[in-house]
């Protein structure tokens, strides 16, 4: 099962210049593996339709139904996908968390994990830099984290 952003409150991450990149994140529950998509633009259906068919294609050869769960930020019930969802609805389905319930949400917890391990009181020259470091631990969790498993676990 993959967990996918409180994307109305993403990861987005400033540089100095304050140009901004954001990042799409979900966790299987199972293993703690994760899964993410860097977002220089905006967050929108589209971006959001283009991370769905990302995490359709990396977990569709287990043959295991995904169950994303999600808040209810717009962009998530957009018209652009809903054909899309609906003709993969046996496979991959969406499941709203109740509205305003961030608390729920275990991404919330990666978010501020990532925040602790990447960023925090350090100072970073350029935009790129910082990328870098992000990368490099989400990087570190593609495989499975017994950690992130943990911290996502519903309990």
């Amino acid at each position: 099962m993959w967990i996918p952003p409180e994307v109305k409150d993403p990861v987005v991450l400033h540089h100095p210049t304050r140009k901004s990149i954001g990042y799409f994140g979900a966790v299987r529950l199972r293993d703690g593996k994760f899964a993410y998509r860097r977002e220089e633009g905006r967050f929108d259906g589209q971006t959001f339709f283009s991370f769905l068919k990302h995490l359709r294609q990396i977990s569709s050869h287990s043959g295991r139904r995904v169950v994303l769960i999600i808040d209810n930020v717009k962009y998530h019930h957009a018209r652009l996908h809903a054909p899309w969802r609906e003709r993969s609805r046996k496979r991959f389905v969406l499941e709203y968390m109740p509205t305003y319930s961030p608390e729920l949400n275990p991404i919330e917890r990666v978010w501020k994990l990532t925040r602790r391990k990447a960023t925090h009181n350090k100072y970073f020259p350029t935009l790129e830099e910082l990328m870098t470091t992000v990368e490099n631990v989400f990087d570190s969790w593609l495989y499975g984290s017994e950690s992130l498993r943990i911290l996502c676990a519903i309990k």
